[in-house]
């Protein structure tokens, strides 16, 4: 299958650059699969499509300001890191601009010398392994110095990212380690949850760190030879016994994005049953894939061309997935991170 059979038509002003005042309040279109329709509501009346012993999976993993800005020594260029991956203590996998002058062995700076770093090794598309040291604590400098990482998609003047850093995490956000937000959950507030409870649902939380390779371009046509880079997650064995209970009974597995359902796929076994542990999350999900664990997903609106838009339509459908798509695009749903949800039942 080939990516550009997962491509689509988007107006540009159509790429939401803000969140909405009340997370609650985004559009959400409603994907039956069976009967393969779809209806425009909005996220307040999620609730209503949970019964009573569905679990509703979240990923609590919360986003670190992993974009830094400083300069190189001793020329005073201005240089950008993205942080992706901690290899070792100190030692970071990243993504740098301009990277054609990050040669290994140039010496960086950051803060007014609060932090330093040195380039240890280059790499392809950019990427650059680099040594950081600082005074005290590194996570106390990079909360310091560092800026929430969002898509290149949203384009801000600096002074307005101040709203992200709260924005741009979940309400359930409590272990630091991703990259990115795992953008479905964004629109849910302390009340929408409490009315699931009340509805008789049980929110169960796990940990997927969302790394570059969730977001990373396809860049092979035929689809079968992309691979998504893994990403550690982590089910606690209370966690893995509560959803087995439930799907036993007979209740649903709502996974809310993507990364939950990456997530719960790696971690189910041919029946479906979920174990516990810390695992690396490995799957390419794409049409043709058998769901073992996810009854259905809440998700928001994905890139053309990406292995998200691919992970959807092996869930709904390619051609059904694309028909909404278009549906949604007529209809001015906003799109993309801070955008609309689309519920896949």
């Amino acid at each position: 299958m080939l990516i550009s059979d997962f491509d689509y038509e988007l107006p540009e002003e159509l790429i939401a650059q803000h969140p909405l005042e009340r997370r609650d309040a985004s559009r959400m279109l409603v994907l039956e699969r069976a009967a393969e329709r779809f209806e425009d509501q909005s996220f307040a009346s999620f609730p209503s499509y949970v019964r009573a012993g569905d679990v509703v999976v979240v990923n609590n993993t919360r986003v670190f300001p992993a974009r830094l800005y400083g300069r190189r020594e001793p020329s005073g260029g201005r240089v950008e890191l993205f942080l992706i991956r901690e290899q070792e203590p100190g030692v970071w996998e990243t993504l740098a601009r301009p990277a054609r002058r990050l040669k290994a062995g140039t010496q960086l700076t950051f803060g007014d010398g609060r932090m330093q770093a040195e380039v240890l090794a280059e790499h392809a598309d950019g990427r650059r392994t680099v040594r950081f040291s600082c005074a005290g604590s590194f996570d106390e400098a990079l909360d310091e110095l560092g800026r929430t990482p969002l898509p290149p998609y949203i384009k801000r003047v600096e002074e307005a990212a101040v709203e992200d850093r709260e924005r741009y995490q979940t309400v359930y956000a409590s272990r630091r380690g991703a990259i990115a937000a795992p953008t479905a959950g964004l629109h849910f507030t302390p009340a929408v949850l409490d009315e699931l409870k009340a509805r008789g649902a049980e929110m169960i939380e796990l940990t997927l760190h969302v790394g570059y390779g969730t977001f990373e371009p396809v860049r092979v046509s035929d689809l079968k030879d992309h691979r998504v880079a893994p990403e550690s997650y982590e089910i606690s064995a209370q966690a893995a016994r509560r959803l087995n209970e439930a799907r036993a009974a007979g209740g649903r597995l709502i996974a809310i994005g993507t990364t939950t359902t990456r997530a719960l796929e790696s971690a189910a076994d041919e029946r479906g049953r979920i174990t516990a542990g810390a695992r690396e999350a490995a799957l390419t999900i794409t049409p043709g894939y058998s769901f073992k664990a996810v009854d259905a997903l809440l998700t928001n609106f994905h890139l053309p061309r990406s292995s998200l838009l691919a992970l959807v339509a092996a869930f709904a459908g390619r051609d059904f997935t694309l028909t909404a798509y278009r549906h949604a695009v007529e209809s001015h749903y906003r799109f993309y991170s801070y955008g609309d949800c689309m519920l896949i039942i």
